[in-house]
């Protein structure tokens, strides 16, 4: 009896067991089916197509279609569509927001919000998917062009048209234009104008414009062209027809006359106006104002986020590539649906145009020009000036170039020339640093009363044409070119002495004279919009030797001087003390921005003017060819060997004259720094002298 208790309570427990398990089983199963079921719904499924749409997995948004929308479309299609329009929008911060799932019977209807960033401004609009529903594949997606918009339909278009931005003009203080709009000439042929056999004229037009016969047969061979179309080849400067009957002519425009007459002469060619950037100043202004050029691939990939275009310019150089960013503008844009025949069916974003900004430079143009012509032969570079507010009138380095060349497609015979010309016209002379010679002694002068060292009034006694300080010098000579007696500080600055500042060098001390100048910006970036060398006293860390220091004190040693720099120190004599800062950006209401202030005492700087003062106006002064009687000016020339060695004889020389206006109520106050190259022989310093004259009698002459 108890034995078949027990087997009817293991039937029980069995029995139970498996129902539990089946029971398990059953609830795991349709937990699974639950899951499945809620992971294929139309929103879960939705949300992955855009998540493919952001990582532009268009495999994986194909992959989420019925068959029958992929039998409609193919894979290849699908792709080229969405990857065309979504980044051809550059389509970014996409954000979809599903409001509503409509279900009936195998399909069903989603309802959503789509907001999305392109380059034309903010889309947003209301849209639907709908789905299909497969007994093994559960819900796909039934495809339609209206899922990317919804108006747009199979045979439409999205279209994306550029507004191009107007690069800003750049003015001068007087409301010139020194780069802006112009007009060059387009030179091209018309297929249907040409000769029959046009394989003579092929090669003559290959020859006259320097491109090969190929590539010209190439251009007429593109499928846009046809018999009346114009295809360019290359821009000319356009011909100056004012010019050539002017009593001097320019060569080069004469030139591109002539050639564009041949040019002329070849049946089916075409010359018509095309706009350029072009620069009036051509090579006056050419290193200041730089040049533009078409941006590469390399330039669209260095400024990815900067709105460049393939036929997009960009600034190279000078000003062009300093205020690159507030020229160049911002491209307008709109994105549209167009049909088939290219009617304009909805704007889905619009963004205005946002032309380049205007820049005004202090640069007077006309000085600008003028200092480039007189010294034109020269290899040479000149700052000029306003010693009271710090604007710079003029930047010039000769020889130069002329920029408008960087702009029709230099040709590669031109290039060449610049770059193997000994006098290097590429080469930004006021931006380099050079040995200032006697120019820097009105600084040693300075520092010098600054610390104590030098008492004006004490005469060094004359030693001759040389000196040495004693036998440890072994045979070098301090040497200069005029003595006087006494030697005191004016008649040193007057005569510009040197052993008189080698020797005040020495009573200052190594340590107090490179002190005093790295408080006077040497190793210091200038403060200034266009980045310029560094001045600097050595070659290494410190003046290491007695010779170098008596060399330093007049300019020569390792001295080496940036004109902007040395023009900047000597704007402390007409404004008490104070070094000024340069500027390059115009204001209506010029006010001077101290940089170094009380670089001296108003005493210091007021005895060093006066002394300056007489070198222009004393006949003994190194400056007085450019004496006037109407307008006093102070200044110091300087003349700096260039050499190998101390023992060098063949070395060339550097001349250097700087001058100003003393009168801060003067009607035009200006500060000129000119340095010339190669003046040995020539007169030295006073070469540069009677240029400065040229310049100053012309600026002073001209109405303010």
């Amino acid at each position: 009896m108890s034995r078949a208790r027990n087997k009817n309570l293991f039937r029980i427990i069995v029995t139970v067991l498996i129902l539990l398990a089946g029971l398990t089983g059953a609830f795991l199963f349709f937990q699974i089916q639950k899951k499945l079921a809620e992971r294929k719904k139309p929103d879960v499924l939705f949300s992955e197509y855009m998540d493919s749409v952001k990582g532009a997995d268009y495999k994986a948004m194909y992959g989420m279609l019925t068959d029958q929308s992929r039998i409609n479309i193919s894979e290849e299609d699908f792709t080229a569509r969405n990857k065309n329009i979504y980044e051809g929008l550059e389509v970014s911060d996409i954000k979809t927001v599903i409001t509503n799932v409509e279900y009936n019977d195998k399909k069903a209807v989603l309802s959503y919000e789509m907001k999305y960033k392109t380059v034309a401004g903010d889309i947003s609009f209301k849209n639907k998917a709908e789905y299909e529903r497969d007994k093994k594949k559960g819900y796909q997606l039934i495809w339609s062009d209206s899922l990317i918009f919804p108006e747009l339909l199979r045979g439409d278009k999205v279209r994306i048209s550029v507004d191009k931005a107007i690069r800003g003009t750049i003015y001068d203080r007087n409301g010139n234009v020194l780069a802006g709009k112009g007009t060059a000439s387009s030179i091209g042929l018309v297929p249907g104008k040409m000769s029959e056999d046009p394989s003579g004229d092929m090669e003559t037009l290959s020859g006259l414009l320097g491109i090969p016969a190929d590539s010209i047969k190439k251009k007429l061979a593109a499928k846009w062209v046809k018999e009346d179309s114009f295809v360019p080849l290359k821009t000319l400067k356009k011909v100056d027809e004012f010019n050539l009957v002017s009593s001097q002519p320019r060569e080069d425009n004469v030139k591109n006359k002539e050639l564009q007459d041949k040019l002329l002469t070849i049946p089916g060619v075409l010359i018509s106006d095309t706009p350029v950037r072009f620069y009036p100043l051509m090579e006056s202004g050419a290193h200041l104002i730089g040049y533009v050029q078409n941006v590469t691939a390399e330039d669209i990939k260095e400024h990815p986020d900067e709105d460049y275009l393939t036929d997009s310019v960009i600034g190279r150089s000078g000003m062009e590539a300093l205020y690159e960013k507030d020229l160049k503008g911002v491209n307008g844009r709109t994105v549209s649906i167009v049909d088939g025949n290219g009617t304009e069916k909805k704007v889905l974003a619009a963004k205005s145009r946002m032309d380049g900004k205007d820049i005004t430079l202090t640069i007077d143009s006309e000085l600008q020009a003028s200092i480039y012509n007189t010294f034109l032969e020269d290899k040479s570079t000149t700052v000029a000036m306003n010693p009271v507010t710090g604007e710079i009138l003029a930047l010039v380095s000769t020889p130069s170039f002329d920029d408008n060349d960087f702009i029709l497609g230099m040709s590669n015979d031109t290039w060449n020339a610049l770059n193997t010309d000994e006098r290097k016209p590429m080469f930004n002379r006021f931006r380099q640093k050079f040995a200032p010679g006697s120019s820097l002694k009105p600084i040693t002068a300075v520092i010098g009363l600054n610390t104590g060292a030098v008492d004006p009034n004490e005469d060094y006694i004359s030693t001759g044409l040389k000196w040495r300080k004693d036998e440890s010098w072994g045979n070098y000579y301090v040497t200069t070119l005029h003595d006087s007696s006494p030697l005191n500080l004016e008649n040193a600055l007057i005569y510009s002495n040197n052993i008189y500042f080698a020797k005040a060098a020495l009573k200052i001390g190594a340590k107090d004279f490179m002190t005093e100048l790295d408080k006077l910006g040497f190793k210091e970036d200038l403060p200034f919009e266009i980045t310029v060398a560094k001045s600097q006293y050595s070659n290494g860390d410190t003046i290491d030797s007695e010779v170098q220091l008596a060399d330093s004190g007049y300019g020569q040693g390792q001295i080496l001087m940036n004109p902007i720099h040395l023009a900047s120190l000597y704007t402390m004599f007409t404004n008490k003390g104070n070094v000024i800062k340069p500027y390059l950006l115009y204001k209506k209401e010029p006010a001077s921005e101290i940089w170094l202030k009380d670089a001296t005492t108003p005493e210091i700087a007021e005895t060093v003017a006066s002394d300056l003062v007489k070198v222009v106006s004393s006949e003994h002064g190194t400056g007085h060819a450019i004496n006037r009687s109407d307008i006093h000016l102070a200044g110091k020339t300087g003349t700096a060997e260039i050499k190998a060695s101390k023992n060098d004889t063949t070395g060339t020389e550097l001349g250097w004259f700087s001058v100003f206006t003393t009168d801060q109520a003067v009607e035009k106050p200006i500060l000129l720094v000119s340095m010339v190259e190669d003046v040995k022989n020539r007169g030295g310093s006073g070469y540069v002298v009677r240029k400065d004259k040229v310049v100053l009698d012309a600026y002073f002459t001209k109405k303010q």
